[in-house]
Formats: C-alpha cells, structure tokens, sequence
C-alpha cells in the first residue's frame, strides 16, 4: 500500500493558508489537530498544553476538550483538518483560528464565521465554548492572534 501523496498542482487547493505566525495559534492549532485526529485524551495534545502552560495549563486544556466536543456534536459538516506536522492549514482550521481570535473583540464576525464552518443557522452554545477558549488562552497571557 503506498501512501497518498498530493501533486504540486493539488496542494495548494487541499491546504491554501500557510502556518500561523503566532504561536499561541501554532500550540492551539496543534492541539486541535491532535484532538480532532487521535481524540480528546490525547496525550500528546495534553503534554503540548502542559509545555505551553505550564502549571496553569488544565483550564485551556479542559476547554479545548470541551470545545472540540461541542464542535463534532453540532457541525452539520466535515471540518477538514491536516496532519499534524504540516506547515500548512486548511480552510477549515483557518477559519476556526479565525473565529478563536474574533471571539472576544468581534463576536458578530465570530458567529457568521463559525454558523459556515459548522454548517448551522444558530451556533451560539458553539460560539460560548469557542469564546471561553479564547479567554482562557487570554487570561494565560497567550491571547490567540491568528490574523
């Protein structure tokens, strides 16, 4: 069995947005990945919040497990993610770091952003969990800046 491997001509359709230059979007973008590939508990996902985080790291890492959730029980469609070790984003975790960093200042752009991504006309309990992510990286002194 070979693995699939993308042409030049296709990559940059399946995976169009380069790596965040922030990297508290880059540690949460891993941990997402993570998550959403390998499940909630994942270990990896864990030791990487608790490297960012340190000490104070179970409060975001219960969060994103709790958002992870509402996001699978309420999309209504596939949120493509990459690989892990990929330097490049798809569209759908661009948009979800987008929203992450719109939850607070700009939650109007928030919602419309998530409601697409997540396939619904009502995202807001989606939205809460999203937004207590953003806090919780915030109040940790890694405020997410995706844009």
């Amino acid at each position: 069995m070979t693995a699939y491997r993308p042409s030049a001509a296709t990559l940059p359709a399946a995976l169009p947005h380069l790596l965040p230059e922030d990297p508290n979007a880059r540690l949460l973008l891993f941990a997402f990945r993570r998550m959403g590939a390998h499940g909630l508990g994942d270990a990896h996902a864990a030791q990487t919040m608790i490297d960012g985080f340190g000490t104070d790291f179970r409060r975001p890492l219960t969060l994103l497990r709790a958002m992870m959730a509402d996001l699978a029980d309420s999309a209504t469609c596939a949120i493509a993610i990459a690989p892990c070790c990929c330097r490049r984003m798809t569209h759908a975790e661009h948009a979800v770091l987008t929203i992450l960093s719109r939850a607070e200042t700009s939650p109007a752009s928030a919602r419309l952003l998530l409601g697409d991504l997540i396939g619904v006309r009502n995202p807001d309990g989606v939205l809460a969990s999203v937004t207590v992510v953003a806090q919780a990286f915030a109040d940790a002194g890694r405020p997410i800046l995706a844009e």
